[in-house]
């Protein structure tokens, strides 16, 4: 049975179609736009630093699961490197890849229940899961925040 499996993999697929969508209505000049600079213990991120902590949470868990490699992805997802719409979508694009391909590990939802050496401790995948997709979903959050700050125009539908 596969019930769990195919929940939370639409969850993940509706994560990325809302980023994707969200990215393409944000214009050049506001990508990296921050509404304030600030100090503050919370700093107001931009709508595109937003998306790419959702994805690179994303990657680090699928990268873990498929490589096993939890490195993090903050080196190469700043926005010195992907600095355009196109750059985002395109990570965006290789993200939903090791994705899709840490879900076909994934035969029942009993596998849901064997744990990994998650970068610091023994997770169940289960747990591992819907940690990334609760993380991925407040830094996605967050970047629509950002976006209703500027924009006029409907989020994507959620």
């Amino acid at each position: 049975m596969r019930t769990f499996i195919e929940s939370i993999d639409r969850e993940f697929s509706n994560l990325h179609s809302h980023s994707c969508e969200l990215v393409q209505k944000i214009p050049d000049e506001k990508l990296f736009w921050q509404p304030k600079k600030t100090q503050a213990l919370f700093p107001a991120n931009s709508c595109g630093e937003l998306v790419l902590r959702s994805a690179g949470k994303v990657e680090q868990t699928f990268g873990g699961i498929t490589a096993k490699l939890w490195d993090d992805p903050f080196e190469w997802t700043l926005p010195e490197t992907l600095s355009t719409t196109d750059l985002i979508l395109e990570y965006l694009a290789e993200v939903e890849e090791t994705r899709q391909k840490g879900f076909t590990l994934f035969h029942s939802d009993a596998d849901l229940r064997r744990e990994l050496p998650a970068p610091e401790t023994l997770k169940t995948i289960f747990a591992l899961l819907i940690e990334t997709l609760a993380r991925a979903e407040h830094f996605q959050g967050r970047a629509f925040a950002v976006f209703q700050v500027f924009s006029e125009e409907k989020l994507p539908k959620i």
